[in-house]
């Protein structure tokens, strides 16, 4: 789950910890364009605190009002929608006639959250189970595959890194982007056989949410398995272990393959690839210059630009700038 998410859950577990009344509404239907995914949630207190976002701050002062003098009366979940007509959408702010359904739980389960919040902690991806009927909720092993879920009866959703991101180089540049995938939900792996920058890596990196793996690319590729969730990103500058690892990488359904270079430099590696067992459209897969070209000069504007290539590619959506 992405940074924000993962807050909401945070805050609910210390609100209910602390005692606190609250509510929890998740996104569960849109029509239109609406500013939140499915799935979405924010998490609400008696006396007015929020967390998180359902409409980017369109309606969360309504809901609000009805949390703290309907819903947080009532022992089972509530369905409320948002601009149903034109004028309503207006009145809330929804662009283009956008339409929002949001499921409210006024009493979600302590127990619940807590082994929720435990389990992605530890880099599982979990499904929450919720009777909308009774508010009970059920937690079970989630899949990378998994998808977002709304019945008249059950609410399926699913938390945690189903998106991966291996790293191949641990320099400055990774650990920005490894920063930025982190933040967006991606499980991020980093793969570096050199020893310097293993031990200067030791003291500089996240370990509850990014794993560093010391061997060849190659290898530890074939060990780890790729699948379509999974981007690889191969930032040495070193032939010898980046084209290691795009010649597994491109042979897999990873969703994602870029190199960091020039576009010299980028022909070259393609010249390369094609000597081994690779097809030419296999070779063309790779995205090589790595990243959008906007501009970027510095290490952590060359992670955004490379995390937005990404993270187009991954929603499906057609690149808005020529890469250099």
């Amino acid at each position: 789950m992405n940074s924000t998410d993962l807050s909401v859950l945070k805050t609910a577990v210390a609100w209910l910890q602390a005692g606190d009344r609250i509510a929890i509404a998740t996104v569960v239907q849109t029509w239109g364009s609406s500013p939140r995914p499915v799935g979405s949630w924010l998490v609400m207190r008696a006396d007015g605190q929020v967390a998180g976002s359902v409409s980017g701050g369109c309606i969360e002062d309504d809901l609000m009002r009805r949390v703290q003098t309907e819903i947080l009366t009532r022992s089972t979940p509530e369905l409320v929608i948002y601009g149903v007509s034109q004028e309503e959408a207006v009145r809330f702010g929804l662009p283009c006639g956008g339409t929002l359904r949001l499921l409210v739980e006024p009493h979600p389960q302590l127990s619940i959250l807590e082994k929720l919040l435990e389990l992605i902690s530890n880099q599982q991806i979990v499904r929450r189970i919720l009777n909308v009927q009774t508010g009970e909720s059920t937690l079970e092993a989630g899949a990378r595959n998994d998808v977002f879920s709304f019945t008249a009866d059950v609410m399926k959703t699913s938390y945690g890194p189903r998106w991966r991101m291996i790293l191949i180089g641990a320099a400055q540049l990774s650990l920005y982007l490894a920063d930025f995938a982190i933040a967006s939900d991606f499980e991020v792996i980093m793969i570096d056989p050199r020893e310097e920058y293993a031990a200067s890596l030791e003291a500089s990196i996240d370990k509850e949410n990014l794993q560093f793996i010391q061997d060849m690319p190659d290898d530890a590729l074939l060990t780890l398995g790729v699948d379509p969730h999974t981007a690889v990103v191969a930032l040495t500058h070193d032939p010898k272990l980046d084209d290691l690892a795009l010649i597994e990488a491109l042979k897999s359904p990873a969703f994602y393959v870029g190199a960091l270079g020039s576009q010299t430099n980028n022909q070259k590696r393609k010249a390369r690839l094609r000597e081994f067992d690779l097809t030419q459209a296999q070779v063309d897969r790779l995205f090589g210059p790595v990243g959008l070209a906007i501009g970027a000069l510095t290490p952590p504007e060359i992670a955004i630009a490379i995390m937005a290539e990404i993270i187009a590619v991954q929603r499906g959506v057609a690149l808005p700038l020529k890469r250099l």
